[in-house]
């Protein structure tokens, strides 16, 4: 048996759960994940992405030099016809193409010239256009460190807050409703404690597929401690054979079903007076609005049955200990926030917050998108959820960061859905990606297509040429989790050690080596001896955020050794805080916010008759950078569409069969799968997947308090296709569609 020349304990880099994961080394190879059984968050128990999908690491296509176009090597002016480079193969090389010019070719090039020549154009433009000009997309996938020092960079060297992420995608609509609601945006207990439950809901949530190490707690929760859960959800997902009620919702009618819930509640007297009376206000606004979402009200938009929301109304009532659980079936919707805040007043009427085996727990779906909120990756936000338009916030951090008084910006940046829709003349002019990947995250694909192509200047800091990196002019090689120190904070807010188990392959560098050395260059160029950059390690840069952000106040590199902790840890003898809001919220009271019910955007039609619904399956994750550059891909090879039989009959669609899926935005054609595991009128295509993208069909109308999109529902067609019509998967992108 191969003996380890090191066994390295750090810390997953796929979903938010945060496994705990162990990777035997040998010759500076890893050939072996296992995990500690006395991980407190996964016990030992690995998905098959944190088993298996570390592969990636060794992938040819990986890129470890740095590359930038051939015209900016050679100090031409840049062609024009920008679009017609966009035939790119999966390495992100042009395919030939009578019309590509050769400055478009990528160069491999050394460090110096590749971060000189980011620095000068950024600072050409900077001084030319402005702040306004200027935006950053940072990464959930990096570390805390990471994302803390590229916010900072462009805060006190570029002075915007064109600073977002990809919680903006997923979760905006619970970070909206929870700050509103509570004054607090993250999960209010540990997932863990499911065990404690006594009724649990799970909704908007493939967990089995999305967190399948949350998911066995949960089903443990049942078949061993006695738990009830009740699923409500569009698709008939694993945990439902574990469940006692799952509601079929129709997609997009959460507000009427949890209203109806709490409807129930009130009328049959089932609510916390003491905990309403003592910790809530606006109680009586709320109920008055309430008064038309009765159960049978709620069934006519739903679908489920008006029996069926009693009984889970009662069953949550009258829980010694209820949570609720939830993932993007709630907040991707363009009325995502209201969507979180039904479920809040569930929590708020019968008192299930602040204790123990209770709570209000939305499952983040990256592995630190936690993290990189906590660190000021959002537009709206300074590291600790400190308002920027707050004049107190801004002059704290100008003196962390040796900044002259009133040099930070005060205006409220763009969010990455209104970020690219700026970039045109006099609009965003130059955007740095760093492991994000809009061009299959956003919505409506073939329009983001044509913002990516109206950029002045992109940067890609990656592992790999994605579908967005091959719009970038300069390609800044990035190491992955293994090659990196730093701390990654899961969905229970437990922040924990990422370590380095291999040397960087070729010439790749860690995140926040690279924004370091980027952002001396930069301040040379402007004259500027403003914020820190020279680190000697990454635990310097967290103490620097920790300095003003009390949340993480007690957490070093000692004391997250193990185990990790879970904050606010407001002082170094702090143990860690698992349950949130045992005596108040942050706010003072919970918020009870009327609601009404908004149908989604585009309902179906004659024309387009189905709801279209996207998501996750179990072996990839997100855009696929890593997942499909790794033996994952071997499992789950090609996207598919998820169709009820009875649909697929009506339309003589068969099993396997290719079909064309169009909306009134674009057009996909991948093989049928004919199942149950969705209802009548919904289909469902993850959206991991290039050459089939789920998103060049969704609709990009957004919540208008929170900016996220409608990825969860639009109206689509189906067809059936022929063999022939099927892309190509080694084609990436073509001009004018994938």
């Amino acid at each position: 048996m191969l003996k380890p020349d090191r066994i390295v304990t750090t810390t997953c880099p796929y979903c938010g759960v945060g496994c705990n994961l162990q990777l035997h080394v040998k010759d500076d190879f890893i050939y072996k994940v296992t995990s500690p059984f006395d991980s407190p968050v996964n016990h030992g128990n690995l998905c098959v992405k944190g088993r298996f999908g570390y592969d990636f690491i060794y992938h040819p296509k990986r890129v470890t030099t740095p590359l930038v176009r051939r015209y900016l090597l050679e100090g031409k002016p840049k062609p024009e016809g920008r679009e017609q480079v966009f035939a790119v193969s999966k390495d992100g090389n042009p395919v030939a193409h009578s019309q590509i010019s050769n400055d478009w070719d990528w160069v491999e090039t050394d460090w110096d010239t590749a971060l000189n020549i980011t620095a000068d154009k950024l600072v050409e433009i900077y001084k030319r256009d402005g702040s306004d000009a200027m935006a950053v997309y940072c990464c959930a996938k990096a570390t805390n460190e990471d994302n803390y020092l590229l916010q900072k960079m462009y805060r006190a060297l570029f002075r915007t807050n064109n600073v977002d992420h990809c919680t903006r995608l997923c979760h905006a609509g619970s970070v909206v409703a929870l700050q509103q609601a509570t004054g607090s945006s993250a999960m209010s207990n540990t997932a863990s404690q499911v065990i404690m439950n006594d009724v649990f809901i799970v909704t908007g949530s493939n967990t089995g597929e999305n967190h399948p190490i949350i998911a066995l707690q949960m089903k443990e929760a049942v078949k061993q401690y006695g738990a009830k859960m009740i699923v409500v959800d569009p698709r008939r997902i694993d945990l439902v054979d574990f469940a006692e009620m799952w509601l079929p919702l129709k997609p997009g009618t959460n507000v009427p079903v949890f209203s109806a819930m709490a409807h129930v509640i009130v009328e049959e007297n089932l609510i916390n007076h003491e905990f309403i009376a003592n910790r809530t206000e606006g109680y009586q606004d709320f109920i008055e609005s309430l008064e038309k979402f009765t159960p049978e009200y709620a069934e006519e938009i739903s679908g489920v049955p008006a029996a069926d929301i009693r009984k889970a109304a009662r069953m949550y009532a009258t829980a010694k200990n209820a949570a609720i659980y939830w993932g993007m079936g709630i907040s991707q919707l363009s009325h995502g926030t209201a969507s979180a805040l039904a479920l809040i007043h569930l929590a708020f009427l019968t008192g299930h917050i602040g204790r123990d085996g209770t709570g209000l727990n939305p499952l983040r779906g990256q592995n630190n998108v936690q993290g990189a909120s906590d660190m000021g990756s959002m537009p709206f936000h300074y590291p600790g959820y400190m308002r920027v338009d707050n004049e107190d916030n801004a002059v704290q951090w100008e003196k962390t960061w040796n900044i002259e008084a009133g040099g930070l910006s005060r205006k409220l940046g763009l969010t990455t859905t209104e970020i690219l829709s700026h970039a045109h003349e006099g609009g965003v002019r130059a955007l740095f990606i760093m492991g994000e990947n809009p061009m299959m995250s956003e919505p409506n694909l073939n329009v983001t297509r044509h913002h990516m192509q109206q950029l002045e200047f992109l940067i890609s800091q990656d592992i790999f040429i994605n579908e967005s990196g091959a719009f970038a002019d300069v390609f800044l090689p990035a190491t992955p989790f293994a090659e990196k120190e730093g701390t990654f904070s899961n969905t229970d807010r437990r922040v924990q050690r990422v370590r380095v188990a291999q040397p960087p392959r070729g010439q790749a560098r860690p995140d926040w080596e690279i924004i370091c050395d980027l952002a001396l260059r930069i301040e040379s160029r402007l004259g500027r001896a403003t914020a820190k950059w020279d680190y000697s390690n990454p635990e310097e840069i967290l103490r620097e955020m920790a300095s003003v952000n009390k949340d993480y106040a007690g957490i070093t590199y000692e004391r997250i050794d193990k185990v990790g902790l879970i904050y606010p840890v407001p002082d170094l003898d702090h143990p860690g805080t698992p349950t949130l809001f045992t005596e108040s919220f942050p706010r003072g009271r919970g918020k009870f916010i009327p609601l009404d019910y908004v149908p989604v955007v585009e309902e179906p039609d004659d024309e387009y008759p189905f709801i279209l619904t996207t998501g996750r399956v179990l072996e990839h994750w997100h855009g696929g950078t890593m997942t499909r550059n790794s033996a994952l891909d071997e499992a789950y090879p090609e996207a598919r569409v998820e169709m009820h039989p009875a649909d697929a009959e009506m339309h003589g669609i068969m099993n396997n069969m290719p079909v064309r899926v169009t909306s009134r935005r674009g057009e996909v054609v991948l093989r049928a799968t004919v199942t149950e595991k969705t209802s009548v009128g919904v289909v469902f295509i993850p959206f991991h997947f290039a050459e089939a993208a789920a998103n060049l069909l969704t609709n990009d109308a957004l919540d208008p308090q929170a900016k996220i999109p409608e990825f969860k529902a639009c109206a689509v067609q189906v067809f059936p296709a022929r063999e022939s019509d099927l892309p190509n998967p080694d084609i990436v992108l073509e001009r004018g569609r994938y």
